[in-house]
């Protein structure tokens, strides 16, 4: 053992060269760097525009993507058991941040929603690392938690009863779109650590009835949930960003019209770098192209999932259950984005994760691949190590015998 060794203040775990999962990097990569290239051709008409600057909004995004990285980073030296033991902490900051946007003076506003916190000259979309906040929360309560879970019915209600209150926030700011990911994100967490099916389809049940009725009794949502049903009933309103939309995506055909070609982005689609860079996307690489798209993110998700089965298999449930609830988060949130610019589904206001320009959400997603990252790193570490995890054991079962 050198000297060195000897006297440093780290983990043997965080001495150990880090090993890195590289289809899950390299899907990553890849989406990363494709979006930048269909953000700048999406977003070259309304920057100039607005702004005189033909890539502003792709460079905010770059900047973005390096607080990301740097954050992602920070994560992957992150040991995952630190993030366990913070999941109280972390609820009380997902709580403190969706309450503290409703503040006057705190919360920005945008077109009548509050769901933006300006830190600098960086407008925080609390939802987003919220979001996180509550999966890591939730992760570890179902560990800690897990016979109350599968045996009574309070311990599948306790954690509700969280997610209920931190999405009557979101359904305050309004963000109808962020209340039902997160939602549907904790269902299928606890669905997926084996809580009861009674209990399950009861608040599911409870769930759908409450999101139901507050829809009909909001007259813009409302107005989102019929609009789409027939978007050329009312082309230049209510169905006017749907109507467009599916132009640019018809427009494209098998192959589409070349990298920045698209019409449809010229002052015709709204939010065309945001919520339908999609259709964009579609209109310019046509389906050929969009199949690719797609089975870039149906790949990434089989690899978080992958990594999540892998987890569970090494005995680390909290891993598990975290892998599950971000590819959870990631798969739901993008296929409501592609449901909602192709006509399936009502307007939701949903970004495309990697995709779309959202310096939040994709700040947040970098530092959630560095935890995956991390999980990957540790089981890899585990099986280089085996009797590692067996020593623990009884080291533990002493401490709980004290």
């Amino acid at each position: 053992m050198t000297a060195s060794t000897a006297t440093s203040p780290f983990p043997a775990r965080l001495r150990t060269t880090l090993q890195l999962d590289p289809v899950l990097l390299g899907l990553v990569l890849t989406l990363l760097l494709g979006g930048f290239v269909v953000l700048a051709s999406a977003s070259i008409s309304v920057s100039d525009n607005l702004t005189g600057e033909a890539f502003y909004y792709v460079e905010r995004q770059l900047l973005a993507a390096a607080i990301g990285a740097a954050a992602g980073i920070a994560c992957l030296y992150i040991p995952m058991q630190v993030w366990r033991a913070a999941g109280p902490v972390m609820l009380l900051a997902g709580l403190a941040l969706l309450f503290a946007v409703l503040l006057p003076g705190v919360g920005y506003e945008v077109n009548g929603a509050r769901r933006w916190i300006r830190i600098g000259a960086l407008n925080l979309q609390v939802s987003e690392p919220a979001r996180l906040c509550f999966i890591i929360y939730l992760a570890g309560y179902l560990v800690r938690r897990n016979k109350e879970l599968r045996e009574r019915f309070s311990g599948f209600l306790r954690p509700m009863i969280v997610i209920s209150i931190a999405c009557a926030a979101l359904l305050t700011e309004p963000d109808f779109g962020a209340a039902i990911v997160l939602l549907a994100t904790a269902l299928t967490m606890l669905f997926v650590a084996g809580a009861r099916i009674r209990d399950f389809l009861i608040f599911f049940a409870a769930a759908t009835v409450a999101m139901s009725f507050l829809a009909i009794t909001s007259p813009y949502r409302m107005q989102r949930l019929t609009g789409f049903l027939d978007p050329w009933s009312d082309p230049y309103n209510s169905g006017f960003q749907l109507t467009q939309s599916l132009i640019a995506i018809g427009r494209g055909e098998w192959f589409g019209v070349g990298l920045g070609n698209s019409v449809q982005k010229l002052f015709y689609l709204p939010e065309a770098h945001t919520d339908f860079v999609f259709a964009v996307y579609a209109e310019e690489f046509g389906l050929v192209g969009s199949c690719i798209l797609i089975g870039l993110f149906a790949a990434l998700l089989w690899r978080i999932f992958r990594l999540g089965i892998r987890a569970m298999e090494s005995d680390r449930s909290f891993e598990a259950c975290l892998a599950i609830g971000v590819g959870t988060w990631l798969g739901l949130q993008s296929f409501i984005n592609l449901g909602v610019n192709m006509g399936i589904l009502p307007t939701k206001g949903l970004t495309l994760p990697l995709i779309s320009y959202g310096r939040s959400s994709l700040i947040v997603a970098m530092m959630t691949l560095g935890m995956l990252l991390r999980i990957h790193h540790e089981l890899v570490v585990d099986a280089s190590q085996p009797n590692r995890r067996r020593r623990r054991k009884p080291a533990a079962a002493r401490s709980k015998r004290k």
